[in-house]
């Protein structure tokens, strides 16, 4: 059963799974699918057009929204439509704090946490287990890498790589917190290899972590911090 307090209003193709709480006065626009056991609101909107430059008044009446299980959206949070691509995606366990905004065409992947008045730009990338402080900034087509951390108030003009911690007027260092939180202790050594010394892993575990963030560095057209 989902809880859908009655100032909610949905238009146009919604769908829900099971165990949703959608709060007062939020705002739901399809084509949209949500998975099982959010919490939505309150005054969230989900489903305004992506705000675009070159065309602000494009039709996205058809475009879709997909959001995954297990997520906690707060207050006056928004989540636009796609623009350029086929959708704008969250995934599971994310948990977007207060003020967040969500653009047009952003991948945000499981178990990202993003705290109150982040603004992402068109097209960036948040990939799994990545977290960005308060008051961070990011740039169109931006990738913020795997288990990575940015600092409060940064403004992100570069790619940030996996595992890494990006404070502003400091050097790169590792996060370690996010090593040991998803376990990847066993790999320490490696990781702190790849992101100080930008030396590639061996196991096939970063490997293929690294492998995915280079392929969407590579595509993005964004330097590397």
């Amino acid at each position: 059963m989902n809880i859908i307090h009655p100032t909610v209003i949905i238009e146009g193709n919604v769908t829900f799974g099971e165990g949703n709480e959608i709060l007062p006065y939020s705002i739901l626009k399809g084509p949209l699918e949500i998975g099982d056991n959010n919490i939505i609101g309150p005054c969230v909107v989900i489903g305004s057009p992506g705000q675009d430059t070159r065309n602000p008044r494009h039709d996205c009446s058809n475009k879709p929204i997909k959001i995954g299980s297990g997520n906690i959206i707060r207050e006056f949070t928004a989540i636009q439509k796609p623009v350029y691509e086929d959708l704008t995606f969250v995934g599971n366990n994310v948990h977007f704090m207060q003020s967040v905004h969500i653009p047009h065409d952003a991948i945000i992947r499981d178990n990202v946490v993003i705290t109150p008045m982040v603004a992402l730009a068109g097209l960036a990338k948040i990939l799994d287990g990545a977290s960005l402080s308060l008051g961070v900034t990011v740039h169109q087509r931006s990738v913020v890498g795997h288990y990575s951390i940015v600092g409060m108030g940064t403004a992100v003009v570069k790619n940030v790589k996996p595992f890494s911690r990006l404070i502003p007027g400091k050097p790169i260092s590792v996060n370690h917190y996010s090593v040991e939180k998803y376990g990847f202790t066993d790999w320490s050594d490696e990781i702190a290899r790849y992101v100080l010394k930008n030396e590639p892993p061996k196991s096939e575990e970063i490997m293929k972590i690294v492998q995915e963030f280079e392929l969407l560095h590579a595509r993005s057209g964004r330097d590397l911090y």
